[in-house]
């Protein structure tokens, strides 16, 4: 039974990572990286500063993620993902306009 269930844990997962594997999946996984690349941006920066800190790059990784996943997504035709990522990218792209926009009213 043990081994049985291992080789179907081990044939699924041969079907899941390799054999599905093309071009779509793999720029799945680099927007599932840039998206995850924002959390370790913002960590690093917090603890450079000691505080919570959203730093500009995180918007942009935010952005750069979450328009490739919404390709991806579109690609997949998953009208729920479609719809989350394209709500996401709004508000990060709104996030962003906010910030640069604080920043140049402290310049002048």
């Amino acid at each position: 039974m043990l081994v049985d269930l291992t080789r179907q844990l081990g044939d699924y997962l041969h079907e899941v990572f390799v054999a599905q594997l093309d071009w779509w999946i793999a720029l799945g996984f680099i927007a599932q990286l840039f998206f995850t690349g924002r959390f370790a941006v913002q960590w690093i920066a917090s603890e450079r500063q000691n505080r919570m800190v959203i730093p500009l790059a995180f918007w942009f990784f935010s952005i750069g993620g979450g328009v490739l996943l919404l390709v991806y997504a579109i690609h997949r035709r998953d009208p729920v993902f479609i719809a989350g990522q394209a709500f996401g990218v709004f508000v990060y792209a709104r996030n962003l306009y906010f910030e640069l926009r604080d920043r140049r009213a402290v310049v002048t």
